[in-house]
């Protein structure tokens, strides 16, 4: 590697993190920013009588280092989504049509992917995404030419605390979460917690914002952070056995990743184990994949955002009979929140009957809809702007996010039967969790 690419690398780094974030507000902002025309760039029309077809943007990511599980979950989401739209007449009478790109998970592509839509694709509006990575820069775009955005499955905080008017998400916000974990940790009686994270946008602030949580119940915890594609755990993993036994290992390591890391700590005995606590990254919902990828990871406990399949509705079946002829299992949480963002999107559009801008984003926060995940509104935003008490990623954020952990009991168990351990009221088994060996 050359010297100047060597010292040019860290500084782009640097400065894809800092175009990710929230601009400091400037000392007279009392309000939220309001929308602005757009610059030049966006070519997009805004008379939907003048066009044939509704033009949507889509992105996830479909390579590594991105989560492919993921990413492929929710491009068939998509496609069922835009099926269903046009089979109950499209938008206004005209058919939506779906450009979807590969984000891999990554920052810079976040940006250019979007930059491509926008300016080459002349989508109206984007829907999708799974890595905070990516949605974090995506976001900026949609800043920059105004176009509305609503993001699945990113859960940064900043995704919505920049309260730009143009970005919507349906995914919890990571500080949403790691109350959840923070709360079923403490349930579970946790005195010492490792969390292992991926080193990005995601897994640093959800480690830090867990860590906060844990220490004000008490609870002391440790984090080990890892390479997004990280292959070999085996230095992670002897550093933590070289310390204090774990009460619970809380993976926050996401897709393929996350299956390294569980199945090499099975094998060297830290977790699951009658000491320790597993508790599995979300994909571990996807069973197929997890005992093929982590066949000692019975017992691991996991988080699963969004329904179970006993709280189904009649979107969500209809959706699940679809989503079933290419992935034989309930859908995921994330592939329910890229089905119901494309479903919101057009939606508006619809409402607006209008493809300008500011007319789709009064319609989306307007929304009043259920869908395959439950009745979505946005109570904050441009006319109701997020008050002192709450978060400033409270804006044009879904408040209604169902967070659950589940548990395997029994090797190459079907997630849909997995136990649900927390919250109590959830509860299949009755208890916080099956202990390691024994059968429920």
């Amino acid at each position: 590697m050359s010297r100047i690419i060597r010292y040019a690398l860290p500084l782009l780094a640097m400065i894809a993190l800092l175009a990710a974030q929230c601009p400091a507000p400037s000392p007279e902002a009392t309000k939220p920013p309001e929308a602005t025309t757009a610059p030049a760039g966006r070519c997009a029309a805004t008379d939907i009588t003048k066009v044939e077809e509704i033009l949507i943007g889509g992105t996830a990511p479909l390579s590594a280092p991105g989560s492919v599980t993921g990413g492929l979950a929710m491009q068939w989401a998509l496609n069922i989504a835009v099926q269903h739209i046009n089979d109950a007449g499209g938008i206004r009478g005209k058919p939506v049509n779906l450009i979807l790109y590969d984000t891999e998970g990554l920052p810079e592509r976040g940006t250019a992917v979007m930059e491509r839509l926008i300016t080459q694709d002349c989508v109206v509006g984007v829907v999708g995404e799974y890595h905070s990575a990516a949605g974090l820069t995506m976001k900026e775009v949609a800043h920059k030419y105004h176009v509305p955005l609503v993001l699945a499955e990113t859960w940064n905080d900043k995704i919505t605390a920049c309260q730009y008017p143009e970005v919507f998400r349906i995914a919890p916000a990571s500080s949403m979460v790691a109350a959840a974990d923070a709360n079923y940790l403490q349930d579970l009686g946790a005195k010492y917690v490792v969390i292992v994270a991926e080193n990005s946008d995601y897994g640093v602030p959800a480690a830090k914002q867990t860590t906060e949580k844990l220490t004000a119940r008490g609870i002391k915890s440790e984090t080990f952070l890892a390479e997004m594609g990280t292959q070999d755990f085996a230095p992670v993993i002897t550093r933590i056995q070289a310390g204090d036994k774990p009460d619970v290992v809380l993976v926050l390591l996401t897709g393929e990743t996350s299956y390294n890391f569980e199945q090499q700590s099975a094998e060297a005995g830290l977790a699951p184990s009658k000491d320790t606590i597993c508790i599995a990254n979300q994909v571990a919902i996807n069973s197929k994949d997890f005992w093929t990828n982590v066949p000692d990871g019975n017992y691991c406990a996991f988080r699963k955002v969004g329904l179970v399949p006993a709280l189904a509705n009649d979107v969500t079946k209809k959706f699940e009979a679809d989503y079933r002829k290419r992935f034989d299992r309930f859908p995921e949480s994330y592939a329910l929140e890229a089905y119901d963002a494309m479903m919101i999107m057009a939606n508006a559009i619809e409402r607006a009957n209008s493809l300008d801008p500011d007319a789709i984003i009064a319609a989306l926060e307007a929304t009043d809809i259920t869908l395959a995940q439950g009745h979505y509104t946005f109570p904050y935003g441009t006319k109701n702007p997020v008050p002192a008490d709450q978060p400033d990623w409270m804006w044009h954020q879904w408040p209604d996010v169902a967070v659950l952990f589940l548990q395997y009991y029994e090797k190459d168990q079907s997630g849909d039967n997995a136990a649900v351990v927390w919250p109590k009221k959830y509860q299949t088994h009755g208890t916080f969790i099956i202990p390691y060996g024994t059968t429920p």
